[in-house]
């Protein structure tokens, strides 16, 4: 009974050290990708072009990030200027100076179910890993 006891608890420890990992490395890799997609959007709505983040720029943002293997419809895009005014307002662009803040959000799922294997606690499936990022729009009149 010893043995089999051993065996199942060293099976659970040799899953966890082959693919705890691989997940955590899923996770670090989504993370970057939406850090990077915040960057790009407020690279390309604060610029001088623009001076807003509208619904078409985040349909194409989804669009890039569905490429890269997350569900679209599970990410939250929240969007807030300095001055109070709509950042994704394309009628009426924030003026240089305005800051304006992006976050992206996307949940865990279920990447860390296998830490509970050895009696890790592991992160809720409905928490959600962010990113931010805030650049002064450089649009003027």
């Amino acid at each position: 009974m010893k043995q089999i006891l051993i065996f199942v608890l060293f099976s659970a420890m040799l899953c966890w050290v082959m693919f705890s990992p691989i997940y955590k490395h899923v996770a670090i890799a989504r993370q970057a990708a939406l850090q990077q997609e915040v960057d790009y959007l407020l690279e390309v709505g604060a610029s001088g072009t623009y001076g807003y983040i509208d619904a078409r720029m985040q349909r194409e943002s989804r669009a890039r990030l569905e490429k890269f293997g997350l569900q679209s419809q599970l990410l939250q895009y929240e969007l807030f200027s300095t001055s109070g005014s709509d950042p994704s307002n394309a009628g009426q662009p924030l003026s240089r100076g305005t800051g304006i803040a992006l976050t992206i959000s996307y949940p865990y799922e279920n990447l860390f179910t296998i830490d509970r294997l050895i009696g890790i606690t592991s992160i809720h499936p409905n928490e959600r890993m962010r990113a931010f990022g805030m650049k002064m729009s450089e649009y003027m009149k």
